[in-house]
């Protein structure tokens, strides 16, 4: 149990069925406090089940997901993990188009007020300095007076990774957030992640094996909804069942 108890995420023998067909079939991972994991496998690996199940929209058939060595996940809803600071980012970025970048990120700071008395609250000191933050963490500084809509699709990405940001995640789960990205967008990303991870754990749930090199860190390969490898970029890349299930497709 002192793995459990030292860890920030731990799942343990979890299970999932829809209707006979296993998507998860006793999944064991455990995330220490700081840690940036990627996480990749073929599509029906079970990596959106396993996102789903920490974020508590789909609740296991059996197995432990603990969050900060104690706090059960399985007993809990969507709302009340957001708020313990999972935050999670899917692969369509969700951004209000008719907003400029700049309201976007007001709006997740303040996020228990309504759209128009947020957008018209005068931001503290304390609120104003944290906006500068992460208008420069995400690098849109020179566009946050511009409607989002205007934004590239990464940069979109950003604006969404900096709206959770906005919340205080302890845990960001961010999926496939290099998709339909240029190559110059993609190293930004793995810059921008890296930094993120300076205060904050990450899951990344990712495809694209280069991006996944660009961020050094460990990785965890799911197939059929388990752990089949887990180590460096280079130990998975290069272990035989990793490469007959997923690379050598």
């Amino acid at each position: 149990m002192d793995l459990a108890k030292n860890s920030l995420l731990y799942l343990d023998g979890v299970a999932v069925s829809f209707d006979g067909y296993k998507a998860l079939r006793g999944l064991s991972m455990v995330i220490a406090p700081g840690e940036m994991r990627a996480i990749i496998g073929p599509n029906g690996a079970g990596k959106t089940t396993m996102m789903d199940v920490i974020t508590g929209k789909t609740r296991p058939d059996e197995g432990e997901v603990l969050f900060a060595g104690s706090t059960d996940l399985t007993q809990m809803d969507e709302a009340a993990i957001a708020s313990l600071g999972i935050g999670r980012k899917f692969q369509k970025p969700t951004v209000f188009e008719s907003q400029t970048v700049r309201d976007n990120l007001v709006l997740a700071l303040q996020g228990d007020r309504g759209t128009f008395a947020t957008l018209f609250h005068r931001l503290t000191g304390k609120e104003a300095t944290r906006l500068d933050e992460l208008l420069e963490t995400i690098k849109l500084q020179d566009r946050q007076n511009e409607l989002a809509r205007n934004l590239s699709h990464g940069q979109k990405q950003w604006l969404e990774i900096g709206m959770l940001l906005a919340q205080e995640p302890k845990l960001l789960l961010v999926d496939e957030p290099v998709a339909g990205m240029t190559d110059a967008e993609t190293m930004e990303t793995a810059h921008l992640l890296r930094k993120i991870n300076e205060t904050k754990s990450v899951v990344v749930v990712e495809h694209d094996m280069h991006f996944v090199r660009e961020l050094g860190v460990k990785v965890t390969v799911l197939h059929e909804g388990a752990v089949l490898s887990e180590g460096s970029i280079d130990h998975v890349a290069n272990d035989p069942r990793v490469i007959e299930v997923y690379l050598g497709r």
